[in-house]
């Protein structure tokens, strides 16, 4: 092994190199004192630094994880929020030939905007559901859009149903 290479003051990603390791284990590498962005501070080999190996304490790999685990911040755990239960049921009704209402949506050409596809667009473009509402179509025939779609109580949804034959 070669004379250990000065870090300190160096800074890999996140971490920013602080000083050699007062103490090494008895491997034979190298350790480097270094503090994270996030306040964090702890030891590593020199070498997974200069390899890019080490590019935080570990945060920014917990932070990836829980955006990528997220898909609209709204549920507790093991939990559906109603909205997004609201939503699936929506797009089953306009794309699954297998669900039951969808001869009365899908079936007859009715379809979600494409900015839909998203549930966090749908959520910044209806807000939240106000209590003792529904999702409504103002036209009947019309797609789901946001320039087409209300909260709308039970009794206004009774008032723009398809009339009968």
């Amino acid at each position: 092994m070669g004379r250990p290479l000065m870090l300190a003051g160096k800074k890999f990603g996140r971490v920013r190199v602080l000083h050699r390791a007062k103490k090494s284990p008895q491997d034979g590498f190298v350790y480097w004192r270094c503090v994270c962005d996030c306040g964090r501070t702890f030891s590593v080999r020199g070498h997974n630094l200069k390899s890019g190996n080490t590019r935080s304490c570990g945060c920014y790999h917990k932070e990836n994880l829980s955006k990528r685990n997220t898909v609209h911040g709204l549920a507790r755990r093991g939990h559906k929020h109603p909205l997004y239960v609201m939503w699936c049921s929506m797009w089953k009704r306009c794309t699954n030939p297998n669900t039951k209402k969808y001869n009365r949506y899908g079936g007859r050409g009715i379809r979600v905007c494409k900015r839909w596809r998203l549930f966090s667009n749908f959520i910044t473009d209806m807000g939240k559901r106000p209590r003792g509402a529904s999702l409504d179509r103002i036209n009947n025939d019309g797609n789901y859009t946001p320039a087409n779609c209300r909260w709308a109580t039970w009794k206004q949804q009774a008032n723009n149903r398809k009339r009968r034959k």
